[in-house]
């Protein structure tokens, strides 16, 4: 046991310097960081301490051999030349890690094979029987290295990485590694915080890892201590008595450890989550230790009776280009909740976001969390800290979301409106658009950012950007856990059908007599036009009896209304499944009968030249421009509206209303339509008091036969 090797520990990317200090203050000897990772000298006894007790290290290795090979048979002769009698026998198994930088083997399963080979051909030379290969859970662990023609090759002492605590519930990820939360609680100076009694909280704990590591660091327990192998234990030089007095020592010092364990909390507001991080704890051991419970954000608050300690989190990022920067009003929350509940409090947030939190910095690192670049930030947060949120942000827009509430109140009051438009860059700054969605689990906020031009200098926009996102919430009365922020850029082609998140923040809402699905979150526009609300009550207030056809319906608020209104029949035509099965919730939603109601996944154009049914009312909104690649050409509604009126108009009774609508600001309605057809211009009517203060939302028209007029018989149905 007193013989001494020289080892190595393994790092995350860019960590080796952290790692090299705390191998030093583990007493481990010779320690020097280096590409990768830190080498370091000692016994046995040693190598086990650094696997026990390591919180940022991934593995621990213990080289045999380094040579030189060319290519796959040198790698097979120097591989050869290691007595692996001394480590494995016959009845063991074994698997191979290759990893190489320019290596002269660029194939790494090729080159992992050829080790395999020689370690099992040695073998089974030299006593008959051969071991198994078994890559899930050796029994030795073989770790070679190549750099260029240079080979390392060792034993993995650790055997799975050592992050795997074995506190995590089986099959469940987690956005933070272990040991990268160990990194940032040591960044934060947390082992100092805890021995002064300081507290801990994440607000948005997820899973629990950054909570757990903590209570682990301040209660002096080993993170190795709850792993039921490593990857010395079945090797032949193994010394299982010095192990367990390292482990019978760990198990002391955790005990004395546990009573001096300062306020711990961790708080999420999903419930789900919660209820991992609670079973994640328990096997932990810190059941009743550390507090979990479900609260919004700013409903996170310090420990009954605790002045000071640490808020660590790491809040979510987005897997898609654009959601980090509408990520922004949970960062602003993020730093109005550090502000308003935690003066006189560090805190640490792993960035990966790019958002201002509202706070500035004392200290930042890089910091990789897997392949994605994060900054590491923390905050000082001064004890006067809460005082300074009572600084009103972006006064002017706090002023005219007051002025726009007043002067729409009694008009909502009136007809029962619960969504409406309250702002619409009604300031030049402040290029938004907010609308307020009243579901039935109350008011949500639903803000878009108008994508500002090349030339506005981008620190300016955010700046005002954060100020204004700061400000929305309190002064429209909702919560900003209820406000969803997006960035409105224009989308072409299948970009129309896609989502942009994963989030699913669906709410029910009501207009009119009908309750309708709406999605905040993961599409551009959330399922309901809040602009075409008075078309949709007039194809209500009209449809009794008739037959509607709405192309290019979309998520089919109108053809509910029309089916409400008492429609005999009801036939709605999309390219989009996504939006056709929206559409079969919202009918359902509303208890109508699917027999009379008709729903097509088709592009419209198509189906609308192959239509021989006649129908009474035709609501014909169509997109401004589409090139999907479902689609046979492009659509250009400028280009190509006077054919899709025509074809309209063939398939309309005689007695009949089509209503045609369009977005396109640009739009001029052919003077060809107004020949053929009784055309009356409906736009001022069909824009609604909300959007009075943007009349180029839309145009509308309602286009009918001229009296007198004969017309093709497309067929006497109105089923589709």
């Amino acid at each position: 046991m007193n013989k001494h090797f020289t080892l190595f520990a393994t790092a995350p990317r860019g960590l080796q310097d952290l790692l090299a200090t705390e191998l030093t203050a583990l007493g481990l000897e010779g320690v020097h960081a280096q590409r990768g990772g830190v080498l370091f000298e000692g016994t046995l006894v040693d190598a086990y301490r650094a696997c026990l007790w390591s919180r940022i290290a991934n593995r621990v290795l213990l080289p045999l051999a380094e040579f030189e090979a060319e290519d796959d048979d040198g790698l097979y002769r120097g591989v050869s030349t290691i007595d692996w009698s001394m480590h494995l026998g016959p009845d063991n198994t074994l698997a191979v890690d290759f990893t190489g930088i320019k290596a002269a083997i660029t194939h790494s399963r090729f080159a992992a094979q050829r080790v395999k080979d020689a370690v099992v051909d040695q073998i089974r030379e030299t006593v008959g029987g051969r071991p198994s290969v078994d890559i899930r859970q050796p029994d030795v662990r073989i770790n070679v290295h190549m750099h260029g023609e240079q080979v390392t090759v060792a034993i993995d002492l650790s055997g799975d990485s050592l992050h795997k605590r074995g506190y995590r519930e089986t099959g469940i990820a987690a956005p933070l590694k272990e040991n990268l939360a160990a990194v940032m609680l040591y960044r934060a100076d947390w082992p100092r915080i805890a021995a002064d009694r300081g507290g801990f909280v994440d607000p948005m704990c997820g899973t629990g890892t950054l909570a757990i590591e903590a209570a682990w660091m301040a209660s002096d327990t080993a993170p190795g201590l709850l792993r039921t192998g490593f990857g010395f234990q079945h090797w032949r030089g193994h010394d299982d008595n010095a192990w367990k007095d390292l482990v019978d020592e760990a198990l002391e010092r955790q005990e004395k450890g546990m009573e001096h364990l300062p306020p711990m909390v961790a708080f999420d507001h999903d419930r789900q989550a919660v209820r991992l991080a609670l079973v994640n704890v328990e096997r932990a051991g810190l059941a009743g230790r550390v507090h979990v419970e479900r609260r919004e954000l700013g409903e996170a608050t310090a420990p009954s009776g605790v002045r000071t300690g640490l808020v660590a989190t790491n809040p979510p990022y987005g897997d898609r280009i654009g959601e980090q920067h509408e990520l922004l009003p949970l960062y602003l929350k993020l730093g109005e909740t550090l502000r308003s509940h935690f003066p006189g409090w560090r805190a640490l947030v792993l960035n990966g976001a790019g958002c201002r939190i509202g706070l500035q910095p004392d200290k930042s690192w890089q910091f990789f969390n897997g392949p994605l670049e994060c900054r590491l930030e923390r905050f000082e947060i001064g004890a006067d800290a809460a005082a300074s949120t009572g600084e009103q942000a972006a006064p002017d827009l706090t002023n005219r979301l007051h002025k726009n509430e007043r002067q729409l109140r009694k008009w909502r009051k009136r007809e029962g409106i619960t969504c409406y438009r309250l702002y619409d860059a009604d300031i030049p700054e402040y290029a938004l658009a907010v609308d307020v969605y009243g579901s039935e689990s109350g008011d949500w906020l639903h803000v878009q950012e108008y994508e500002p031009p090349g030339s506005v200098d981008p620190g300016k926009a955010q700046n005002r950007l954060r100020a204004a996102l700061s400000a929305i919430p309190a002064a429209a009365g909702v919560p900003p856990e209820r406000m969803v922020f997006k960035v409105r850029r224009r989308q072409r082609g299948s970009e129309q059908y896609e989502r942009m998140s994963e989030q699913s923040r669906t709410l029910i809402v009501r207009e009119g007599h009908c309750r309708l699905e709406v999605n905040l979150t993961d599409y551009l526009d959330t399922g309901l036009f809040l602009d075409h609300r008075p078309v949709r009550q007039w194809l209500a207030e009209h449809a009794h009896g008739k037959r509607l056809l709405n192309l290019f319906c979309y998520t089919g608020a109108a053809t509910v209304h029309a089916a409400l209104g008492g429609a005999r029949a009801t036939t709605s035509v999309d390219l989009s499944n996504t939006y056709l099965d929206w559409l079969r919730r919202n009918l359902e939603l509303n208890g109508c009968d699917m027999d009379r109601h008709h729903v097509i996944h088709a592009d419209a154009r198509d189906w609308l030249a192959r239509c021989r049914n006649r129908f009474d009312l035709i609501f014909l909104d169509p997109p401004s421009f589409s090139n999907s690649k479902r689609m046979d050409g492009d659509l250009d509604i400028q280009r190509d509206h006077a054919e899709l009126v025509a074809e309209a108009m063939r398939c309309l009774d005689h007695a009949g209303t089509l209503v045609f609508s369009t977005n396109l600001r640009s739009f001029s309605l052919d003077a060809a339509i107004e020949q053929a057809f009784e055309v009356e211009d409906r736009t001022r009517w069909s824009i609604p008091k909300d959007f009075e203060r943007n009349r180029r939302i839309h145009q509308c028209w309602f286009i009918r036969h001229r009296e007198g007029a004969a017309s093709d018989d497309p067929g006497q149905s109105g089923l589709g």
